[in-house]
């Protein structure tokens, strides 16, 4: 009864990964679809966050009444630098760089955040690295593959893999012809726009850490950030989108592409996540990430035609290959760290001169 109990619960965990990854996959084929139709490269993330706001904010003020700390002047500053490098660089750059390239190779090139994040923290001494021990090798090898892998994705292109298919929502790079200077350099500034998105979504959890053991009411954290994020993008579009047409919604494809990106893409799958980091641990939630890749590859090559080409492959594989090799270093390294407390619990409990032992021996004697 309670294996079945078990069981029952690692396969909820294991469907809520899977769903959790395909609705990630999900966003980036909108997303696509999104900018194919005309959707604005601001308009579309501010609904997005407003959509997000309103369902996450409600949530926030009456979940965390009791744990909310209060608000003070530092604390704004530190959600809006967050929202700064969390939602307006986070998501301008993604969309600047999926206007160039195309959704599975944005996906590919997010499997390197993990070692991103990783090699972050070593610099401002978050995470300490250990060379000398196999788990701090792992990391250090998983760092440069996943950082030699983006860049591979970035400068190199290489042969397609497969015959082009033409399909009425398929990217507009892949309209140009293959091998042209002006779709290869396309595809290096869509590439080199998706690393920024990388970083700043790196740079985005680094920066959370300090910020959350100030504030751990993590609903409204993100709710602060979503309001931030507009309030910044709201800042941009009064330069660079003055034109209302563009901010009226068109068609239903529009509609869709929005309501997508704010209910699910940032209510549903905040809140999937959280409840799987909290099931299984952060570090068995990122290694399903690399699902999504070959969930994009499909839906991109059946949904918009996209093209695969080699050079993409080569980059993807070392980022996966970066990928597991930085988790199985911080799980090793935890393991090694619980090992050590262990042993010296052990050792202070079996010394004769620690308290606990004479506290025992002069119990027995008497």
């Amino acid at each position: 009864m309670i294996t079945d109990c078990v069981v029952s619960e690692k396969m909820k965990l294991l469907l809520s990964l899977l769903a959790l990854q395909l609705c990630y996959a999900g966003f980036h084929i909108v997303s696509r679809v999104a900018l194919n139709i005309g959707v604005s490269k601001v308009v579309y993330p501010v609904y997005r966050n407003i959509i997000a706001l309103l369902l996450l904010g409600p949530c926030a003020y009456f979940l965390e009444k009791k744990e909310r700390p209060p608000l003070t002047f530092s604390l704004l500053v530190q959600f809006f630098l967050l929202a700064l490098c969390g939602i307006t660089a986070n998501q301008g750059f993604y969309l600047l760089g999926l206007d160039y390239a195309s959704p599975t190779f944005a996906s590919a090139m997010q499997n390197s955040v993990p070692a991103i994040t990783f090699l972050m923290a070593s610099a401002v001494g978050i995470e300490k690295v250990n060379i000398s021990r196999k788990d701090g090798l792992a990391k250090g090898v998983g760092t440069i593959a996943s950082v030699g892998g983006a860049t591979i994705i970035t400068i190199y292109k290489g042969p397609p893999l497969l015959h082009h298919l033409h399909h009425p929502l398929g990217s507009s790079v892949e309209k140009d012809m293959l091998f042209s200077s002006k779709s290869t350099q396309n595809w290096t500034m869509g590439c080199i726009y998706l690393l920024g998105h990388c970083l700043s979504w790196a740079g985005w959890m680094v920066l959370q850490a300090p910020v959350l053991r100030k504030y751990p009411a993590k609903l409204t954290l993100t709710s602060f950030t979503c309001f931030f994020g507009v309030i910044q993008f709201l800042g941009i579009a009064a330069f660079v989108e003055t034109d209302l047409e563009h901010w009226k919604i068109q068609s239903g494809e529009e509609l869709f592409t929005i309501l997508y990106a704010g209910v699910v893409a940032s209510g549903i799958v905040f809140s999937l996540q959280t409840w799987c980091i909290d099931k299984g641990g952060p570090v068995f939630v990122a290694v399903f990430q690399p699902v999504q890749t070959v969930l994009v590859a499909i839906m991109a090559a059946l949904i918009l035609g996209d093209q695969l080409y080699s050079g993409g492959i080569v980059g993807a594989i070392l980022i996966m290959f970066g990928l597991y090799s930085v988790l199985w270093g911080k799980s090793e390294e935890k393991r090694v760290i619980n090992q050590e407390k262990e042993k010296t619990l052990t050792k202070y409990l079996l010394d004769e001169e620690s308290p606990i032992v004479s506290d025992l021996h002069e119990k027995l004697i008497c």
